[in-house]
């Protein structure tokens, strides 16, 4: 049975342009069934904390532009808990707003804050992890962030330094932060990996409602001012009119700068459950299934010849075939064929304009 108190906030205001041409500022990536498992990144999200919260405690903050989308999309979590951002201010703006929002219909909730374009292999583990540091977060007053134990230098990442010598006392398995490190040059990746403390910061929190505010209250007292002020139209009709007018006001910081690098009693969860955040056209290779020759097929009716550690993402033609390449993207959406070296992906952008 699932906790009551326990709640679940998914970001998913993200206009990222990877995964072009499948993904497009009208309709970015979470919402894109990118895996071609039938379900969005957004779906397969919610899916994966089922047991954990009940669909009435499920929150999603978005903007206006995809409101409608995530309506369609995740039709069981009530219209009411999906919360619009009139703008773009980063992680801390968005994560006060929703913890407000908690705050005023239970003041007991314990949370956890995910993006919404990520991608878990090991869904079971994944719950395990959760639940684990959810019953931390009910009994003290800690934050926990999950660190995924890197495979590899990769500079795409921040980094999680943790202090391995002594475990919590309440959760073997959690362990004490030392420093948030920002994305590394590759040599100071390499560096990071040599050793067993560093873990990738998978922009997954979990907190008591009562923790989170009141680290606002205290580190970020501008940003806690405004949500504070709003108190009496939570849950009301005059809700979006309040926000839209409030909501600009506040600095645009992440939550990594406005509150994780200044709270004492943080906490990370090493963790290995299969995560990526799909950051690239590469990562999604990573994590589909290839044959013998590295080739990685998403579609229906796809025949690959003579070709070598290639993405392929052709999910609306009736049949494609590939011959000669090795290390390419190929993939369409609609009217738009892209065929490009993986290797060189970082300059999709420029070919797309």
């Amino acid at each position: 049975m699932s906790n009551k108190n326990n709640h679940v906030v998914i970001m998913a205001g993200g206009i990222g342009s990877r995964f072009w041409p499948m993904s497009t500022p009208e309709c970015p990536k979470q919402f894109i069934d990118v895996l071609g498992c039938g379900r969005t990144l957004l779906q397969l999200t919610v899916d994966r904390f089922e047991g954990i919260c009940p669909p009435e405690n499920v929150w999603v903050v978005t903007s206006d532009s995809y409101a409608q989308i995530v309506k369609e999309q995740l039709p069981e979590i009530p219209e009411q808990n999906i919360l619009k951002e009139p703008c773009r201010r980063n992680t801390a703006p968005c994560i006060a707003y929703v913890s407000w929002r908690i705050k005023s219909v239970n003041p007991k909730a314990n949370i956890v804050v995910t993006p919404s374009d990520h991608v878990v292999m090991n869904v079971k583990e994944f719950q395990r992890v959760i639940s684990s540091s959810m019953k931390f977060t009910k009994e003290t007053d800690g934050i926990v962030t999950l660190g995924m134990k890197p495979n590899r230098p990769e500079t795409g990442y921040g980094y999680i330094q943790a202090d391995l010598s002594v475990a919590s006392t309440r959760n073997r398995e959690i362990y004490r932060v030392d420093s948030f490190r920002e994305k590394p040059d590759l040599a100071t990746a390499q560096k990071y990996i040599s050793k067993n403390n560093y873990f990738w910061n998978a922009g997954i929190f979990i907190w008591s409602v009562n923790t989170i505010v009141n680290a606002f209250r205290v580190y970020q007292p501008a940003i806690s001012d405004i949500f504070e002020d709003l108190l009496p139209y939570y849950g009301t009709d005059k809700e979006q009119e309040m926000i839209n007018e409030r909501f600009p006001q506040c600095e645009s910081i992440s939550v990594d700068y406005a509150i994780m690098e200044k709270v004492d009693e943080i906490f990370v969860f090493p963790a290995n459950f299969g995560w990526s955040d799909l950051g690239t056209w590469g990562s999604l290779h990573e994590h589909t299934p290839q044959d013998i020759y590295g080739n990685a097929c998403i579609g229906q009716n796809i025949k690959v010849y003579e070709s070598t550690n290639c993405m392929i993402h052709t999910t609306q033609e009736k049949k494609v075939v590939v011959q000669g390449l090795d290390g390419y993207i190929v993939a369409e959406k609609d009217d738009v064929l892209l065929i490009c070296k993986l290797s060189e992906e970082q300059r999709i952008k420029q070919f797309s304009e």
